[in-house]
């Protein structure tokens, strides 16, 4: 949410809305359409992981923290940025603008990074799996996401409090964006952005490498008769594979949807772009938080039965934790 002209009142007049009274609240009805999904949706995902013992592995611990951050940004920014889309002019004041440029700013660090620990464990997984069963543990994961969650919580106030982002001589009527000097531009750039996505994109290329690899070893094992033991490993190379698959798919997601605003970020002080295309850029940035749920739905037949179960009201019967879901 950074812009970067000097002549910003200019360019952020409130213009007259053009559009008939019938395509207003469609354009509404589909913003309340939008937010619901995107709460409920990621509620399903928390609700799941949570309650249903079977899920409760280190990698599900990232899911579900991801699913936390994408379940704020439906319940507390996408209705105020989804309002500014529709009214192309900042309705809420400029109390509540920095309010809600502080959540969206530290829920997209939290998801990034989620994102980024993403990467991390699935390579850890497929690289030593072996290791990774004996040394990575829940608890150890808990401890590394209440920490990224805090990192991430001391990297906004720190920002927003060294920055004169919301000077008074800076905020405009009808306008929520915030200006960085040419400082911390660039850090923030590196902390939110190139180095955790370089992160992703090596450690994902890793990923797929040893995917392969390990599809190769599995087809060896298949054509010949082979102990148990050797069955047992070639499930679980193929249970990881596929999760590296779906994560994968998740990743490439959150990266399509990230990549405009960046971009837009980079070539803000190159290229005159309007206002309305920085909001529309925003709009993609946190419409991934609603595609992630849909991703689980249609790639995990485990989250599949947990909706099952949580809509049929199962969830409340006696040791409905113990449920096998995994099947």
């Amino acid at each position: 949410m950074e812009f970067n002209q000097s002549d910003r009142c200019e360019h952020f007049s409130c213009p007259e809305r053009s559009v008939s009274p019938a395509v207003y609240i469609l354009l509404y009805v589909c913003s309340a359409a939008v937010v619901l999904l995107t709460v409920c949706g990621n509620l399903l995902v928390i609700i799941s992981v949570l309650h249903f013992k079977q899920l409760h592995t280190p990698t599900n611990m990232l899911v579900l923290s991801l699913a936390v951050s994408d379940f704020l940004v439906g319940a507390l920014v996408m209705p105020s940025m989804l309002i500014w889309t529709i009214e192309s002019c900042w309705i809420f004041g400029r109390g509540f603008c920095i309010s809600f440029l502080l959540t969206a700013g530290l829920l997209m660090t939290i998801s990034i990074y989620n994102v980024a620990l993403i990467a991390v464990d699935r390579y850890l997984a497929l690289a030593n799996p072996f290791l990774y069963m004996s040394a990575i543990s829940r608890r150890m994961m808990c401890i590394l996401v209440y920490s990224n969650w805090c990192v991430c919580i001391v990297y906004s106030i720190a920002f927003y409090y060294f920055t004169e982002s919301f000077d008074n001589s800076l905020m405009c009527p009808g306008e929520c964006f915030y200006l960085l000097n040419e400082v911390w531009t660039v850090i923030d750039l590196v902390v939110t952005f190139i180095f955790p996505l370089s992160v992703i994109i090596i450690l994902y290329t890793q990923v797929f490498v040893i995917a392969k690899k390990h599809a190769t070893a599995i087809r060896d094992l298949n054509n010949h008769t082979r102990p148990k033991t050797q069955k047992i490993t070639s499930h679980s190379m193929k249970s990881e594979r596929k999760a590296a698959k779906v994560l994968g798919i998740l990743v490439s997601v959150f990266l399509v949807c990230l990549l405009p605003y960046y971009i837009y970020s980079l070539l803000g002080n190159v290229i005159e772009l309007q206002a309305e295309t920085l909001i529309k850029v925003l709009v993609v940035v946190h419409l991934n938080s609603s595609i992630n749920p849909y991703i689980y739905a249609l790639f995990y037949p485990w989250f599949r039965r947990c909706i099952k179960l949580i809509i049929t009201l199962q969830i409340f019967m006696p040791d409905s934790a113990l449920i096998n879901v995994l099947s």
